[in-house]
């Protein structure tokens, strides 16, 4: 199961900053909404997650910008598995507009920890089982 999934996002009016065009800060929110539903949709829901006793936290982010969405525009986050560790993982973003063309994209790093606060923790088989093969979306 290394298919690329995509998670649809309509800009919103307060998403939109004085120049036009989304604000930085809310780019990590659609990876965030996006990553929570590529494990849904891969049978983890994310309390399923929580109620086996384990959360993920992101521990580093990269993001790269190509063009600016603004108000309005209907665009996908497509999601991908880009590594898996032993106890963290990554995960590629591309936002996309209009099919094919990429605005912006992302890694976005998670590592795996114990909700009872007590650390870090491998990945169990619930999480790399809906994780998946890792399938990049970025060439590095």
């Amino acid at each position: 199961m290394s298919e690329v999934f995509t998670f649809p996002v309509t800009v919103r009016y307060m998403e939109v900053d004085a120049q036009g065009v989304v604000f930085n800060g809310w780019y990590l929110t659609y990876f965030d909404e996006a990553m929570s539903a590529f494990l849904t949709a891969r049978g983890l829901p994310y309390q399923k997650m929580i109620e086996a006793g384990y959360d993920v936290q992101l521990v580093r982010s990269e993001i790269d910008w190509r063009s600016g969405l603004r108000w309005q525009d209907a665009v996908e986050v497509a999601v991908s598995t880009a590594r898996i560790g032993r106890t963290s993982f990554a995960l590629d973003f591309e936002v996309r507009r209009d099919g094919p063309e990429v605005t912006c994209a992302g890694r976005t790093v998670y590592v795996v920890v114990a909700t009872d606060g007590s650390g870090k923790r491998e990945i169990p088989p619930l999480i790399a089982d809906a994780l998946g093969d890792p399938a990049p979306l970025r060439a590095d």
